[in-house]
């Protein structure tokens, strides 16, 4: 970067020190932010990846913040709340607004939106290689002296234009504003005395803009004028403003942007069909199965079957287990000790087996497959092909987001809840996120549980999971009136997955698994430890009969799993696939087993982060339900294949 980037409008040799990067979702804010900063923001080619503010230093004291995707200053979520309020609040110095070349027209709708801020801006068209292949063509010299700010042209992920958006920094302006409509220029001419710079804000801004701006502060003369021009119009002023913002949109567009001939050769045809393709009535839910049925290969077959074979029987089992323990067996004499290692509850013999051998090929081959959706675009897709069976459940087809971080993992995607606009959405996508969506461990288990069981145990577990889906729907209808808000989403254009950031983003994920994840198999394995050693074990595994060996009709062995299980999500769906894998689980015991493993309490991590988002009622209600529906839905699968059976 610059080694200071003045700010306009204030004495030559001041720093600006606070860039905010802003702009709708899946524009390419996280990879300047890279470009910008060097440290590295989860890309996805969706919305919703970033949705807390990020900052990182920029070089020469400058701060570079990296916020959630916004719509229009009028935030309809929390996650566009944040924008909105970091930008009100007067915590960035200077917006680079980010826009996609693809819709240039939408960019000035925006541009124009921010205008009211009155902040230095530069607007930075990004997707230009994508905007060129569609025969989209921008003059951006000619926007920028309509504008009267700078406007760049860039492709981030291949790092063009960067360069000339950091020397367009020192040339940042607020935004020339659209003509206005005689009256409400008027207004603002007669409030700029009182109200200063921010007028526009204060006076076409909406309620909640109004209150970030701090119009509770005003002093009494400046709130008594501005409430005098309000009484002046029979129409809101933002609606006014905003209007005139949409017809200079459309003027300036016309004028400096061109349509030719699309290009891209055939790859682009090729994946612009299939984008078309994936959001068909018919075809749209078809390729979804499809996509559904490569994950379960992939993930299902060949990393729970094959790679934690191949890692269990050879790799642990053949040989790291067999020379730990007799390393083991060398070095301390003392057996207790020895135990806690390699004994039955060891930690290289079970916590890191289980870690490595069991959870890491799963987990491993689902960030992989995971990643390569999220890059390619299609997720967006998947999300309106499901629109009509979220709304079963009183929500809609962007819940599908959240819900598919959840397999991921639970605890970040209760936070990505903020894209939901309503609390009411965002309460029950934490429910089905707490009582129905696998974590990747969970999910991997499950799948390889189920392949290598007869069919029969798949068909209960998808037709008690049909029947959560409706039944939260049902109730949700009565307990929490309102129908599901209007659809809207970003498409974006289907992309070929780049290696490098799939493999940045898969790397990142495993650190996180073995940073955060790994320590917590060894602390549940310690507990196991002692809880054996001190008898306790057998203690809880006969308080607890009743209630596994009974109503679930499980071994007594897989008490320990569901022990364990509330410490580590995960850690609980590895023992019952041990049992599993030892052939120590009947067919109905499999499918008992699926069906608690899915529905039971998630992890404490995911507990908590439910408490914070959503306070302690919402958690003890979340947490008495699931526990009651999990019990009782796993006991019912137990009666009824007994009962089946004869």
């Amino acid at each position: 970067m610059p080694a200071r980037i003045p700010h306009a409008g204030v004495p030559s040799g001041q720093a600006v020190r606070r860039l905010a990067l802003v702009g709708r979702p899946n524009v390419g804010k996280s990879v300047l932010f890279h470009a910008l900063t060097g440290r590295y923001a989860a890309v996805s080619n969706y919305s919703g990846t970033t949705l807390d503010l990020r900052r990182a230093p920029g070089g020469a004291g400058t701060e570079v913040i990296d916020t959630p995707g916004l719509f229009s200053l009028d935030a309809r979520s929390d996650d566009e709340a944040a924008t909105r309020d970091l930008l009100c609040a007067g915590e960035a110095d200077l917006v680079i607004q980010v826009a996609s070349a693809c819709d240039p027209e939408g960019a000035l709708v925006m541009a124009y939106d921010l205008a009211r801020l009155r902040l230095p801006a530069v607007l930075v068209l990004n997707l230009a290689d994508e905007a060129e292949a569609k025969g989209i063509r921008t003059d951006a010299a000619a926007l920028g002296a309509r504008l009267g700010i700078p406007v760049v042209l860039t492709s981030a992920t291949k790092r063009q234009g960067v360069a000339e958006l950091l020397e367009a920094l020192g040339r940042a302006a607020p935004v020339r504003l659209p003509p206005l409509p005689a009256e409400v220029a008027g207004a603002v001419g007669r409030l700029e005395p009182v109200l200063g710079p921010r007028t526009l804000g204060f006076f076409a801004g909406d309620d909640a803009t109004r209150r970030a701006l701090g119009e509770a502060s005003l002093a009494a003369p400046a709130q008594e004028a501005l409430d005098r021009e309000r009484l002046r119009f029979s129409r809101k002023p933002s609606f006014l403003y905003m209007q005139s913002a949409r017809e200079a949109a459309a003027e300036l567009a016309a004028q400096a942007v061109s349509h030719g001939v699309p290009g891209g050769g055939e790859a682009r045809r090729w994946l612009d069909a299939f984008g078309r393709l994936a959001l068909h009535r018919w075809a749209g839910p078809a390729i979804a199965l499809g996509v559904l049925w490569a994950l379960y290969e992939f993930v299902g077959v060949f990393g729970a079957q094959t790679a934690v074979g191949f890692l269990e029987d050879n790799v642990f089992g053949a040989w790291l287990t067999p020379a730990a323990t007799r390393a083991v067996e060398a070095v301390l004499p003392w057996a207790p000790a020895r135990e806690v290692l390699v004994g039955p509850y060891g930690a290289l013999s079970m916590a890191l087996t289980y870690a490595f051998a069991l959870i890491l090929p799963i987990v491993t081959t689902f960030f992989i497959a995971f990643s390569v959706l999220e890059d390619s675009g299609y997720l967006p897709r998947f999300s309106v092909v499901t629109d009509r069976l979220f709304r079963a459940a009183g929500l809609n087809g962007k819940a599908v987001l959240p819900v598919l971080l959840g397999l991921g993992c639970g605890t970040m995607a209760i936070v990505t809840t903020r894209i939901l606009e309503t609390r009411r959405e965002r309460v029950l996508v934490s429910f089905l996120l707490t009582l129905m969506v696998p974590c990747s461990a969970q999910l991997g288990v499950i799948l390889g549980m189920a392949g290598g069981s007869a069919p029969s145990v798949a068909a209960v577990w998808m037709a008690v999971m049909a029947v959560t889906v409706v039944g939260v729907g049902f109730a949700a209808a009565r307990l929490m009136p309102g129908a599901a808000p209007r659809f809207v989403i970003d498409i974006p254009p289907m992309r070929v997955p780049q290696a490098g950031n799939v493999a940045h983003k898969v790397a990142s994920r495993l650190r996180w698994y073995v940073y955060e994840i790994v320590p917590m198999f060894l602390l549940a394995t310690f507990m196991l430890y002692l809880l054996d050693k001190t008898g306790a074990l057998a203690g809880l595994e006969r308080l607890c009969a009743p209630l596994i060996e009974g109503l679930l009709g499980l071994p007594r062995a897989a008490t320990g799993a569901f022990l364990t299980g509330f410490l580590r999500r995960d850690y609980g769906a590895a023992g019952l696939f041990a049992l599993h894998r030892d052939g120590l689980l009947s067919p109905r015991q499999v499918a008992v087993s699926l069906v608690t493993i899915t529905l039971f309490m998630p992890c404490f991590a995911q507990w908590l982060m439910a408490l914070r988002e959503h306070g302690p009622k919402v958690s003890a209600w979340t947490t008495a339900l699931v526990t009651g529906y999990a019990l009782g839905a796993a006991a019912l699968v137990n009666w009824a294949w007994r009962a089946a059976a004869g």
